[in-house]
């Protein structure tokens, strides 16, 4: 439940490692970029120690890798892998929307519902770009439903380790939008009829379509 107790501050450390993985996560950092210590902590305003602590933490994630002579580059990721991150996503993400539609609550559905019609509105408007986020807020949502204490962690982790551009984002395709919105409705029809088999098959046409997407774009 709720507190009122204050949260401790985000360490150098913490403050550094959220912000290189936003921006590999959204590769705002390419793949096969260097990752300079020194020029991180100027840039961040930090010592070098927190830096290196990150990139530490970013390599057990597997989104960086250390090269003799070459320090830390950012992981350059190909076909197969992506086939192996959506086909992953696609695995987890349906098993948490079959739960989930034996968890959710009245409330629950309220939120997403809320969140798809301000989806749809953003179409309408044609503001696409506010449409990754708010897909992911969905997606995580339901796996947040479905697998509270597990799921819903490795659905997170699952999604940060591989990196997306804006620029590859099916959302930012009107059509493909469109389409996105129409494979929400039908999970959260199924989510709201307390199917799991068709809200887990469901979930994972729509992870593989964008994964199909995103391989060939």
């Amino acid at each position: 439940m709720p507190t009122n107790e204050p949260r401790p501050p985000m360490s150098k450390a913490d403050y550094v490692y959220t912000v290189l993985l936003d921006e590999i996560r959204t590769a705002r950092i390419p793949g096969g970029t260097a990752l300079r210590a020194g020029a991180v902590a100027r840039r961040l305003g930090v010592s070098v120690t927190p830096v290196r602590e990150a990139l530490r933490r970013l390599e057990k994630d597997r989104l960086i890798s250390y090269e003799a002579h070459h320090g830390a580059t950012v992981i350059d990721l190909g076909d197969d892998a992506l086939e192996e991150f959506y086909g992953l996503r696609a695995v987890v993400e349906g098993l948490a929307a079959r739960l989930a539609a034996g968890r959710v609550t009245a409330a629950d559905l309220d939120w997403l519902r809320e969140l798809h019609a301000s989806m749809a509105e953003d179409v309408r408007q044609g503001r696409y770009d506010r449409l990754a986020e708010q897909s992911r807020h969905f997606h995580l949502r339901i796996a947040d439903i479905g697998g509270p204490a597990f799921l819903g962690q490795h659905a997170r982790a699952v999604r940060n380790s591989v990196p997306v551009p804006a620029t590859a984002s099916l959302w930012l395709d009107g059509e493909q939008a469109r389409l996105q919105l129409e494979a929400h409705e039908r999970i959260l029809a199924a989510l709201a009829d307390s199917d799991g088999p068709a809200a887990e098959r469901l979930m994972i046409e729509h992870v593989r379509r964008a994964g199909d997407h995103r391989r060939t774009h």
